[in-house]
């Protein structure tokens, strides 16, 4: 999940008051979509292997639990504990283990067929240095032909975006997205309208970007290798005209 501020230690940005606990009340509704969620864990599924697995920011377990209904020995970990909390209220959710804590560390011990970061989780790492040792540290925790995968928006799509997104909308609420960008630090904020039940809040989150090829060098730098990358979860062809992209990074 792209969303977990809380963590053991120094939260890798200021995400704003009460962020984590107001997302974790409220992020199932705003963006598990069946659609995208279900291409996701079918991709993930193909990837696993023998398993077992482990999700980097598992969140309330939007992708964890159907790969868990699926067979899958899914492991987590999160720096939310109010994330975890909701996964832990739901069917099933209690038996999968999760470790909290700072994801860019990979505190775990064992070895995993597939590491996995969805919806651009790993971005919200504050900074390149803290981006390539997430890198290392999950390239150790992969078995042998072991895969490492994340998801990420493309930057030069990212910066001709305009206007707002619609995240969430309903007869009762309205969420709505609109990220800014600062290219001399590769950082954007995104920041969260939300109108529902007579009131209106704003929550924003920052993510630090990278490139497609600066990820291949961070991944290279671990040890991994570029597998394979797609247009999106359910493995479109990546082409110039790509605004998202799935990469699949093995260990030799």
């Amino acid at each position: 999940m792209p969303l977990n501020p809380a963590r053991s230690g120094p939260p890798p940005s200021d995400p704003g008051p009460g962020y984590a606990t107001e997302f974790a009340e409220t992020y199932d509704r705003w963006f598990a979509k069946p659609g995208v969620s279900g291409a996701t864990v079918d991709a993930l599924t193909a990837l696993a292997g023998a398993g077992p697995v482990l999700e980097l920011g598992i969140g309330t377990g939007r992708l964890a639990l159907p790969l868990k209904a699926r067979g899958i020995d899914v492991h987590g970990v999160d720096g939310s504990e109010g994330m975890v909390r909701r996964l832990r209220a739901k069917p099933g959710g209690a038996d999968i283990p999760v470790t909290i804590g700072d994801f860019a560390e990979v505190p775990v011990d064992g070895s995993y067929t597939l590491v996995f970061l969805g919806g651009g989780t790993f971005f919200e790492l504050p900074d390149q240095a803290t981006q390539a040792r997430c890198f290392a540290n999950a390239a150790a925790h992969l078995a042998p032909g072991g895969l490492l995968v994340l998801d990420a928006h493309v930057p030069e799509a990212l910066a001709a975006a305009t206007g707002p997104e619609v995240v969430a909308e309903g007869d009762d609420h309205l969420v709505l997205c609109h990220r800014r960008l600062d290219p001399s630090t590769q950082r954007y904020r995104s920041h969260y309208v939300i109108q529902e039940d007579g009131r209106t809040r704003h929550l924003h989150v920052e993510f630090r970007y990278a490139g497609h090829g600066e990820l291949d060098l961070m991944a290279g730098r671990a040890g991994l290798r570029l597998k394979e990358r797609w247009g999106d979860w359910a493995g479109a062809p990546f082409t110039r005209d790509s605004a998202y992209h799935v990469s699949v990074y093995e260990r030799p």
